[in-house]
């Protein structure tokens, strides 16, 4: 896929960068992070300047990622381990 050049507008700045993703998957990453910045309900937007905004909302984002990161890892365990149980009971029932 050719990159294409995606326009947004948070904050009354413009953005622009080229992406080769789908343009489904930039407007769902764009909605993600406006709804990052739109709720956090605790910075007024007057008294944090936009470019501040911006990078509490990655780092918001990127604190999620990680999270569900661990949980996967641990959801991932859980199921290996599962799946090792069954393995083993259908091999004492074999016997």
């Amino acid at each position: 896929m050719q990159d294409r050049l995606v326009r947004f507008n948070l904050f009354g700045q413009d953005f622009a960068f080229y992406s080769d993703a789908p343009a489904e998957e930039v407007e769902s990453v764009i909605a993600l992070l406006r709804h990052e910045l739109e709720s956090n309900e605790k910075m007024s937007r007057s008294a944090v300047p936009s470019s501040k905004m911006l990078v509490l909302g990655c780092l918001r984002i990127a604190a999620k990622y990680v999270h569900l990161e661990r949980e996967y890892s641990e959801y991932r365990q859980s199921q290996e381990q599962a799946v090792a149980n069954l393995i083993d009971k259908v091999s004492v029932n074999l016997k």
